[in-house]
């Protein structure tokens, strides 16, 4: 326990010098002081700086960079006019080689330390074509008078953005014209189709000089090369290229001939499944939004080897008494339930793909299912948000030789 001494030891607003040391959990850089956990915005593992109390917690304190004593060969300068007072992006200052590298190592660190898995093989992360202009979705802040902006994650100091680089160019044009124009909300959602040209701005609103369409229940996006409708409720990938990427990816690493029956757990709108379904004889996309089922079977028009559940995956896969020969997983950051691995371990697909957006719970569930039934086979990580700290990752796992199916299989 701390003593009361260090409980006091910072404040907000203390400059103190840093030795940063490591990568904290929010892609900070991290550092010791007087007992202190000290978790500095803005640095790189390796220098050292000056650092601003920005708030004490109990346990730990975060701060910003002010001065870079001793810069990193990996320190560039951020483009962004708002970079530090904006905590959207928090690695704008660092080069993009080493975000993905970096990327790499925590992956690699929450498999050992979480799951105890080490020695996989985790390939390089799979750069984005774009580092900028990527996001085809934002959530805006809307304060008096209608500005739009962003909340500091630790002052929560709300920051106005004319125009922010992580969006594609369709997105800020509407933020232009949303600009000052918003004051009856306090929470604006917009979606934009980088090659459709379709939107969604929710909620509705109401100005007199506003000379745009607001209110939306769904818009039109596009994944390699094929549309899909995405209504207001429902999930759909920010990074477009990248999506596309994701499933070429999950396509080649579940080795698909044609003759598979997939299974397609948290399906969405159906962009896997849909992209997916040439490729296999049948899939069995699952799927609990009412919205999001009802897009995807208007998404999977045309397809007739596409079959779409509404249900919980963990209670759709406890009724399933045929196994399917490969499965996607793609839930939630929270991951899957226990329910859903244990029925999926129950099933006993001789392949799987296990998508997921935190290395941590992905390890979690590798964990469990490593330990009853499969054999990881490697990991690729996929930058699907540049200049943040968060990593798509793909898993592939493999059917044990000695488990209950595999003693049973030719």
């Amino acid at each position: 326990m701390r003593s009361e001494l260090n409980q006091v030891a910072l404040a907000p607003g203390d400059r103190v010098t840093l030795a940063l040391e490591s990568w904290g959990r929010l892609g900070e850089a991290m550092a010791q002081h007087q007992g202190w956990d000290v978790f500095v915005f803005g640095g790189i593992p390796g220098e050292s700086v000056v650092a601003e109390v920005v708030r004490v917690h109990r346990r730990y304190a975060a701060a910003h960079t002010v001065e870079v004593l001793q810069a990193s060969p990996d320190r560039v300068a951020p483009p962004c006019p708002y970079y530090g007072d904006c905590t959207g992006c928090q690695w704008q200052h660092l080069a993009y080689g080493r975000q993905l590298a970096v990327k790499r190592g925590l992956v690699v660190d929450a498999l050992a330390r979480v799951a105890g898995l080490e020695n996989v093989s985790v390939t390089d992360t799979v750069a984005s074509p774009d580092q900028y202009g990527y996001r085809n979705h934002a959530r805006f802040t809307v304060r008096s008078k209608g500005s739009l902006g962003f909340v500091h994650r630790e002052t929560r100091r709300f920051v106005r953005i004319d125009r922010c680089m992580l969006m594609h160019s369709g997105i800020n044009e509407i933020l232009t014209k949303l600009q000052d124009k918003s004051g009856d909300t306090t929470q604006l959602s917009v979606r934009a189709g980088k090659q459709t040209g379709d939107a969604l701005i929710q909620p509705l609103i109401f100005h007199p000089e506003l000379e745009m369409e607001t209110g939306q229940k769904h818009y039109l996006d596009s994944v390699a090369g094929r549309r899909f409708k995405v209504s207001s409720p429902s999930f759909f990938q920010v990074n477009i290229e990248q999506a596309s990427q994701l499933i070429q990816t999950v396509k080649e690493g579940l080795g698909l001939t044609g003759n598979e029956n997939l299974l397609d757990a948290y399906t969405g709108v159906g962009a896997i499944a849909v992209l997916l379904a040439p490729y296999v004889k049948r899939v069995l996309a699952v799927e609990e939004s009412t919205a999001a089922v009802a897009d995807a079977r208007e998404n999977a028009a045309g397809l007739d080897n596409v079959e779409f559940l509404l249900g919980k995956t963990e209670d759709v896969l406890s009724r399933l008494m045929d196994s399917p020969d490969a499965v996607v997983l793609d839930p939630p950051r929270a991951g899957c339930q226990p329910a859903a691995l244990e029925s999926l371990v129950r099933l006993a697909p001789k392949r799987v793909a296990y998508v997921s957006c935190d290395p941590e719970t992905l390890a979690r569930d590798l964990k469990f299912l490593c330990q009853e039934a499969y054999v990881l086979d490697r990991v690729v990580p996929l930058d699907m948000f540049p200049q943040t700290h968060h990593v798509e990752c793909i898993a592939f796992l493999e059917l044990a030789a000695n488990s209950a199916r595999g003693k049973d299989s030719p």
